[in-house]
């Protein structure tokens, strides 16, 4: 975005870049050191420039959320490898086949939740997911078959990753830190969904789950799909018998098996005018 002359007087960094651009070819402009420093991608890589990586990550989605209007967001969480039920003869075991049905409910629930987010031309209620396959696909799934947009905050592994192809391309983040990804997960979050999944679904839930039990965050519907997975996967009461939790933590979160069981869940945390953002940092 070029700066106003009439607010801004003196020359934009596009300009500078352009201008850098067209130097003459000699050892000294070839240097690193010539580089102007805020496109010279060694020097920021360097380790001492982490604090600047750090606020970039989270200063770039916030900036670009902000430019569409996205107040308030549905966070899905769930398990990479769970497939679309018509793949689940390809899954890896037993569990993973009959746990694609997860899949449609994500889906469903995306679906929903995005006729909602349309009453308000997508400026609330926004689908955000971690941008991969698996639950994550179909939440972006879902968000697209019912014509509204949704967000993907992918992070880059060793191994190799791409956006789902239902995130909405500018909406569509890529991340380093996991910290800072957490961060936005969470910053807009009107309701937090927990799929099955694996220690990536783990790490995410308890980690919004501590924010509200210790109050950094407002509490907000906390929902798991699929009683029978996260009562055989986690021993909730048992942490509660030993004290390492107060009884009270278990009414952070409520079981729902269906996409309309969340809605009405989210409906009636919220009532009919579905609130304002519960999230934050």
């Amino acid at each position: 975005m070029k700066q106003d002359p009439r607010i801004h007087p003196f020359r934009d960094s596009h300009q500078d870049v352009a201008a850098a651009d067209r130097i003459p070819d000699t050892a000294q402009t070839r240097a690193p050191a010539y580089r102007l420093a805020f496109t010279d991608s060694e020097f920021m890589c360097r380790e001492e420039l982490r604090p600047v990586r750090l606020q970039l990550e989270l200063l770039k989605p916030q900036m670009m959320l902000d430019e569409r209007g996205i107040r308030s967001t549905i966070v899905l969480f769930g398990g990479a490898r769970i497939p679309e039920p018509a793949q689940r003869d390809r899954a890896k075991t037993p569990m993973l086949a009959e746990l694609s049905r997860y899949y449609e409910e994500a889906r469903h629930f995306a679906r929903l939740m995005t006729v909602r987010s349309l009453e308000s031309y997508g400026r609330e209620n926004v689908i955000i997911t971690g941008g991969g396959p698996g639950v994550m696909e179909a939440g972006n799934r879902g968000a697209h078959e019912a014509g509204g947009y949704s967000i993907g905050l992918n992070i880059v592994l060793p191994h190799e990753q791409a956006p789902n192809e239902y995130v909405t391309p500018d909406l569509c983040f890529n991340f380093h830190y996991f910290a800072i990804r957490k961060m936005h997960f969470l910053m807009r979050a009107k309701a937090v969904c927990i799929f099955p999944g694996g220690f990536g679904t783990l790490d995410e839930m308890f980690e919004a789950l501590t924010l509200i039990q210790t109050g950094r965050m407002a509490k907000v519907p906390f929902l798991l799909f699929g009683k029978d997975f996260w009562e055989k996967i986690i021993n909730w009461q048992g942490l509660a018998e030993a004290g390492t939790i107060s009884a009270a933590d278990l009414e952070l979160f409520r079981y729902v098996e269906t996409a309309e069981e969340a809605v009405a869940a989210i409906s009636g945390f919220y009532g009919e005018g579905m609130g304002e953002a519960g999230g934050g940092q």
